[in-house]
């Protein structure tokens, strides 16, 4: 099924399912308030949320039209946000970059940080900037909802734990991160407000794109409505979704609604080289930085510069018909 939260003056919106192509919704209000209020009862409200999903598809309930710029993040707020890096060729652009090697444990042993959570960005909500010496990247990646997940699970375990996936923007300052990190106490200031798709969908929704706790689809990102990455994130997977979920329960209980992020998507080129850029024939890229870092090892020196207020970004995951599965997380810089 498929699942938004539509803004309604509050905080945590209204939570509302959505039909499989997305053009209409039918409030859940009378199952269960917010995303978080169905994640916390998940067994027991989740087949009636699945029983609502089926009427709406075959319009034997009233339904309104759905339109994106209404939703907000599926989880407007969570009680954790902790952003992984499957994605390990991503990790070996940034090391090559600075002529360092990555660590051996890093294959095994998954990078994680746990971001703020407090509040998200809505998917068509703007990027405030403050400062352009920040250097503001995008970053597409995969996320997923958790119901509560005790401590210590395995990755099988953890696979049966995973309720939603959904698209995230995790927005970097990138012009920070490398001052906070010398601190030896990791991302603050420089991991500011991330924005989610529209819609979050459960993992069946996927069919047989999504095996092994990962999406085999490509992750559209468009800058400046311009083909940026195209990267498959089902390739290139160190850790699948379920492996990050077992590493970030590895001391703790996760309580339901626990979103847990891939880390940027990131593929490598055919012959194990850093890849080329859309334009070019590539896979592209999900964010900035990699361009800047395959710049870096080519040339020296990187000139692909870093977002700007007036620049857009939009994600977006399409099946194998090319119908859109979780909307479009579209973005724009602004100054603040």
């Amino acid at each position: 099924m498929k699942l938004a939260t539509l803004k309604d003056g509050t905080r945590d919106g209204k939570l509302v399912v959505v039909s499989k192509d997305l053009t209409r919704c039918c409030a859940a209000d009378n199952i269960a308030p917010t995303m978080q209020a169905a994640l916390d009862d998940w067994d027991r409200l989740a087949p009636k949320l699945e029983a609502l999903y089926r009427d709406v598809e075959h319009e034997a309930v009233p339904c309104e039209r759905f339109h994106e710029r209404e939703a907000l993040s599926p989880l407007p707020r969570a009680y954790q946000w902790a952003d992984g890096s499957a994605y390990i060729n991503h990790v070996e652009l940034v090391r090559k970059a600075r002529g360092a090697e990555v660590p051996e444990s890093f294959y095994h042993d998954p990078l994680m940080y746990q971001g703020g959570s407090d509040g998200f960005l809505a998917p068509r909500d703007d990027i405030p900037l403050k400062d352009t010496r920040w250097g503001c990247d995008m970053e597409g990646e995969i996320a997923v909802v958790t119901d509560d997940v005790p401590m210590g699970v395995s990755s099988d375990e953890a696979a049966d734990h995973i309720k939603l996936v959904m698209l995230v923007n995790d927005v970097s300052l990138r012009g920070l991160i490398p001052g906070e990190l010398a601190k030896g106490f990791g991302f603050f200031q420089s991991k500011p407000a991330s924005a989610f798709s529209p819609v979050a969908v459960t993992p069946d929704e996927l069919g047989d794109a999504w095996k092994g706790s990962v999406i085999h689809l490509p992750l559209m990102v468009d800058y400046n409505g311009e083909a940026f990455g195209r990267a498959n994130a089902g390739v290139d997977a160190t850790f699948s979704l379920a492996d990050l979920v077992a590493h970030a329960a590895k001391t703790r209980n996760l309580c339901a609604g626990s979103i847990v992020g891939s880390g940027t998507v990131s593929n490598q080129g055919p012959d194990g080289d850093p890849g080329k850029p859309v334009s070019e024939g590539g896979l592209g890229y999900s964010c900035i930085a990699e361009i800047r870092m395959i710049e870096t090892i080519a040339t020296g020196e990187a000139s692909t510069r870093f977002m700007q207020p007036g620049d857009t970004v939009r994600v977006e995951m399409r099946d194998a018909d090319g119908h859109t599965i979780f909307g479009a997380i579209e973005q724009a810089v602004v100054q603040a």
